[in-house]
């Protein structure tokens, strides 16, 4: 450095084991976060023989440094001529490559649960696989590209529920012995006119609900037994599935929905429960609306200026995170009615986003999907520079998921369901 270099007294502090003084370092305002981790592996191998280095993240008043000190101290309007207080962290690992399970077609739709893993194409079919990638099952059943796939059941006993939507407008409601490994389509859930593109399954796993290309909010029982079947002649147009064995074949049942809720002017693109009594769905029609399902009605509306593709809610710091057609993601409080209730703005994707979804087991991460064909990780700290891009597929990504906390999952045109191994204590 060179002797007029000017420098910044910087205070040190941290929540992990690796504790350095807590009186000022006098470094380089130039310095980034290479530079300053060097400094704090210097400190705490001093004197020890230690050359292992770990790598450190920087936060000053809680967003990451991601620019030089003296940069980011000038964004933010704050003097040089203070001492700044910088909390250092672990960087977290990257994301490792894993798997890439083929599919015929697009890969619209993704949910991990437990040891497995659900996709849907858009050759009309159903995919069961193994957190190793080994393919248990192909299933057929709709007459359209499937368009959205949830678990309902993982961990009952031997037999596993989910759910499909689909653009032939039906749900099938599926149960599958995992020991057999067959499946059976108990009900087909009719009452959509419009292609159904997003579902939920409640934290009690005794509901669901559907959002529909026709505007329609739909609240349905995800029983495997309901009051709400009825008897049914069989849709002569649907394929039955195939099993790897052979089963009873038990009748197929429609089910009808409970409630049905009106209230958007375009498609409904995503939809998630909030609590056990409040859904949130995004639409085509740029808002955001709660809906209150025991009173049956719309509690409360967020206006945006462009499409909304999907939306993720965190059950660690209760934010929803939406992506949109004007390439960003924007953080939201849905407890907040006045004010600026968009908590900040993400923004490094080059085309729609098209998929988000949030970390089960910690609170600043999510992960969203690009037609840009990039898969990002990210940090709520760090607004405007991603943790890390997953790059691989070819075209456009649809769908990601992050339900099983060890992998990161997209799916994309062309036909790839790329898995990355996540280990955050790596």
């Amino acid at each position: 450095m060179a002797a007029n270099t000017p420098h910044v007294q910087v205070r040190f502090f941290t929540k992990s084991s690796y504790s350095v003084p807590s009186t000022p370092f006098s470094v380089p305002a130039d310095v980034g976060t290479k530079e300053l981790s060097s400094l704090i592996n210097s400190v705490l191998h001093a004197g020890s023989g230690e050359t292992t280095n770990v790598d450190f993240d920087f936060l000053i008043d809680g967003e990451f440094l991601r620019i030089t000190l003296s940069k980011h101290l000038d964004a933010k309007g704050q003097s040089t001529e203070e001492i700044i207080e910088t909390e250092y962290v672990e960087r977290h690992p990257a994301p490792k490559p894993e798997d890439t399970l083929l599919h015929n077609d697009w890969v619209s739709c993704i949910q991990g649960g437990k040891e497995w893993i659900l996709s849907g194409c858009y050759d009309n079919t159903i995919h069961i696989w193994t957190m190793a990638g080994k393919e248990m099952m192909t299933i057929p059943g709709h007459t359209a590209p499937v368009k959205a796939v949830e678990w309902i059941n993982i961990d009952n006993g031997p037999i596993s529920s989910f759910l499909t939507g689909s653009h032939d407008q039906t749900i099938l409601l599926w149960s599958w012995n995992r020991e057999k490994n067959e499946v059976d389509c108990i009900n087909s859930c009719r009452g959509h006119a419009g292609s159904v593109d997003c579902l939920a399954v409640n934290f009690p796993k005794t509901l669901f609900c559907s959002g529909s290309w026709d505007r329609m909010l739909k609240l349905w029982s995800a029983e495997l037994t309901s009051a709400g079947d009825v008897d049914d002649d069989e849709d002569e147009n649907a394929e039955r599935p195939k099993k790897k064995k052979k089963t009873g074949g038990k009748s197929r049942q429609t089910r009808v929905p409970m409630l049905t809720l009106e209230g958007h002017s375009e498609g409904i693109s995503g939809i998630e429960w909030l609590d056990d009594s409040t859904i949130c769905t995004v639409s085509w029609d740029h808002t955001i609306r709660l809906w209150d399902m025991n009173n049956a009605k719309q509690k409360a509306l967020l206006q945006s200026s462009k499409v909304f593709l999907d939306v993720s809610y965190s059950e660690l710091n209760q934010q929803i995170v939406t992506a949109s057609a004007d390439r960003h993601i924007r953080m939201w409080d849905p407890r907040v009615s006045e004010g600026a209730i968009v908590k900040c703005t993400y923004t490094s994707h080059n085309g729609w986003v098209s998929s988000v979804a949030w970390s089960k087991e910690n609170e600043y991460h999510f992960i969203s999907g690009s037609y840009d064909n990039y898969m990002k990780m990210w940090d709520t700290r760090s607004p405007k520079v991603p943790l890390y891009n997953m790059t691989g597929h070819e075209e456009k990504i649809l769908a990601v998921d992050w339900s099983i906390p060890s992998l990161m999952l997209s799916g994309g045109a062309d036909g790839h369901l790329k898995v990355y191994q996540y280990n955050a204590t790596s």
